[in-house]
């Protein structure tokens, strides 16, 4: 537990640096609301699935903007629960996404995940550093998204979910 604790505060201090507070900063946590998601056959898994908030008391807070104004870190918490569904097959599973996360939103568009357990991670065919699927990734861990979608999930200490297996 001491080197996870350790980890985390590493990444975090590497993630949030030494940028001083801006006007973001004296804002408060305010609701982050996930909406309703469908995936044809094929794209995540071999089959349709729909996925859904069952729990949903995430929020975000502003800790930095770039200087034309938009978003450059937040902070996410909260919990999270998504039903993900085989629509072919009506199977379906309560994934618990309730981890937390800094995310630094970058001016081409790509994202840096510092994260501290668990957090639903979709990923495409050849587009990231886990196979295609839908996947819980708990633990502590940094996801870098590229412009163009890559996901490069960087595993400090922990463990992935494969929700397609679940729902086959």
């Amino acid at each position: 537990m001491r080197r996870t604790a350790l980890a985390m505060l590493t990444l975090a201090t590497a993630f949030l640096g030494t940028q001083p507070a801006t006007a973001a900063t004296a804002g408060g946590w305010e609701p982050a609301p996930s909406t309703p998601w469908h995936v044809a056959a094929g794209v995540r898994c071999d089959f349709p699935v729909h996925g859904e908030p069952v729990v949903d008391e995430v929020e975000r807070r502003v800790l930095s903007t770039h200087p034309d104004g938009s978003e450059r870190r937040v902070a996410y918490r909260g919990d999270l629960v998504i039903r993900v569904t085989n629509t072919g097959t009506g199977a379906a599973y309560d994934a618990d996404a309730s981890g937390s996360a800094l995310v630094e939103y970058r001016p081409d568009g790509s994202q840096l995940w510092a994260v501290h357990g668990p957090v639903f991670v979709g990923v495409g065919e050849g587009q990231g550093t886990l196979p295609r699927g839908l996947y819980i990734v708990d633990g502590v861990y940094t996801m870098d998204i590229s412009a163009t979608g890559y996901k490069a999930v960087h595993l400090v200490r922990g463990t992935t979910d494969d929700l397609c297996a679940r729902i086959d």
